[in-house]
């Protein structure tokens, strides 16, 4: 019972959801909607709607073009020989379901989507964030008045963070937040058919990585230095120390004077001087 209802459907060239196409087109261009008709016969009559409204008319090769309330389309929309639908200087406004009909039942119908023209974003630096580290970097990444859009962060052709817009808005912000960049960082700010590129190329808004890394060689350098210096002034001390003591040793081995020793073997036979050895006696003169 389903596939009977299903197979009458679409003899009748009812829409059924897998028959719509999809168009896209940036906002300015000419898009045009094709019809799927080779050829049309002479009493043909092919009918063009956005949405539920009438736009344009071919009839005996002739085309008629309805004005709508708002006049959306006055000027802007061609038809060729095949019935395919052209439209003009296409805006944001122009995106919504068109539907081509003709007598002999044959229907397509085209999902038409009309992006805004993409402004580049802007990078600026982000002076409201507050950091710890004065060394650090806060850059932000804007668009204004977008919709459908994604704004990136990159690095390379990496994607670092990134936010989605749906809505329109006054203004669309993405932070980034390093130590340092260098010239691989780009924002990015795109729809499914367009995108805009801006580069971090102002060394003014953060420090470049390759000067943070020579700041930290230096100072690994210094670290290093002085490292060496307080080894070499310590191997100074222990030297100096160690040849003061040597010289002290030499200095008092030469001041020392050894006496070579003299033994004289005493004699036991000789008999000892007695006291009265000792009296000495004056000579007497006679007179």
């Amino acid at each position: 019972m389903f596939i009977f209802i299903s197979l009458c459907l679409c003899q009748a060239g009812v829409f059924v959801a897998d028959a719509v196409k999809s168009e896209s087109v940036t906002e300015g261009e000419s898009v045009s909607l094709n019809s799927s008709l080779t050829q049309i016969q002479t009493h043909e009559e092919i009918e063009w709607r956005f949405g539920d409204i009438l736009i344009a008319k071919m009839k005996n090769n002739k085309s008629v073009f309805y004005d709508t309330d708002k006049e959306s389309f006055k000027d802007r929309l061609k038809l060729d020989q095949t019935g395919s639908l052209t439209i003009i200087n296409s805006r944001t406004t122009d995106s919504g379901l068109y539907t081509v009909s003709s007598s002999r039942d044959t229907i397509n119908t085209i999902n038409l989507t009309v992006y805004a023209r993409l402004p580049v974003p802007v990078i600026s630096s982000n002076s409201s964030s507050s950091s710890s580290s004065s060394s650090s970097c806060s850059l932000v990444c804007s668009a204004v008045n977008v919709s459908h859009v994604t704004l990136s962060w990159f690095k390379g052709n990496s994607v670092f963070s990134s936010i989605r817009v749906s809505d329109l808005s006054s203004r669309s912000d993405l932070l980034l937040h390093l130590e340092c960049v260098d010239d691989s960082y780009s924002c990015v700010l795109n729809n499914p058919i367009r995108n805009q590129t801006q580069h971090l190329n102002n060394t003014q808004l953060c420090h470049t990585c390759a000067a943070v890394s020579l700041t930290v060689l230096i100072s690994a350098a210094a670290a290093a230095a002085g490292s060496l210096l307080i080894v070499a002034a310590v191997g100074i001390f222990c030297i100096c120390r160690k040849h003061r003591n040597t010289h002290r040793e030499e200095t008092q081995a030469e001041e020392i004077t050894y006496a070579d020793p003299t033994f004289y073997k005493r004699n036991r036979n000789k008999p000892r001087p007695r006291e009265e050895d000792n009296v000495v006696y004056a000579g007497v003169s006679r007179c």
